[in-house]
């Protein structure tokens, strides 16, 4: 490896441990009480030197986004490139998120409850490449397929993901933040939930 390949690496290193850090302090002060200054102390460098990386907080939250929405789709189009029935692959990439989410119960919440505007207004969001609407498009795309095979009956997909992407989110939410309810064992919500999604809109 040569110079410049090891200072590449150096530097994708130091972004990386910019924004575990970033994470730590989004989820334990809120996005609100979060500064560059608190995260600068925190790795003990200066300020400057993040700056060199990030724009702002709002730079770090979008990195951070698009890391979880990347790992979602690597293992997502892992799923669907091992192909089988529509139905089979919609189960298992809804269980997958469903199964991330719960392993990763800061970062989830970093995610979707910091900044509700991070990716612009709603108008932009379909003309901006980003992992987060790549996850979208596969997403629409596994349920255009099982309409197209006969599993559920003809709907616009972007509705029928919101729908689903409700229901697990909210399944998701409600086991991250409930703690002061006996809750039932998330396998078995998961596939009560899932029983009840796929049901609901078969053809």
């Amino acid at each position: 490896m040569g110079f410049r390949e090891r200072r590449q690496q150096h530097k994708e290193q130091f972004k990386m441990e910019i924004l575990e850090a970033a994470l730590d302090l989004f989820s334990q002060e809120g996005y609100a009480n979060f500064s560059m200054r608190r995260l600068a102390a925190r790795i003990e460098y200066s300020p400057t030197t993040i700056y060199l990386y990030f724009r702002d907080k709002d730079d770090l939250l979008f990195h951070i986004c698009e890391n979880f929405y990347s790992i979602l789709l690597q293992d997502m189009l892992e799923i669907r490139s091992k192909g089988g029935a529509p139905e089979q692959i919609l189960k298992v990439v809804l269980r997958n998120y469903i199964h991330y989410g719960l392993s990763h119960p800061e970062l989830y919440k970093v995610v979707f409850f910091s900044n509700p505007q991070l990716y612009g207004p709603p108008e932009h969001f379909l003309s901006r490449d980003t992992m987060s609407l790549r996850n979208w498009r596969n997403i629409c795309e596994i349920l255009d397929d099982c309409m197209a095979s006969g599993v559920f009956r003809k709907m616009d997909s972007h509705t029928l993901a919101i729908v689903f992407w409700s229901a697990i989110h909210g399944l998701i939410s409600g086991l991250i933040f409930t703690k002061d309810f006996p809750m039932p064992d998330p396998e078995m919500l998961t596939d009560m939930l899932l029983d009840g999604l796929f049901r609901g809109y078969r053809r």
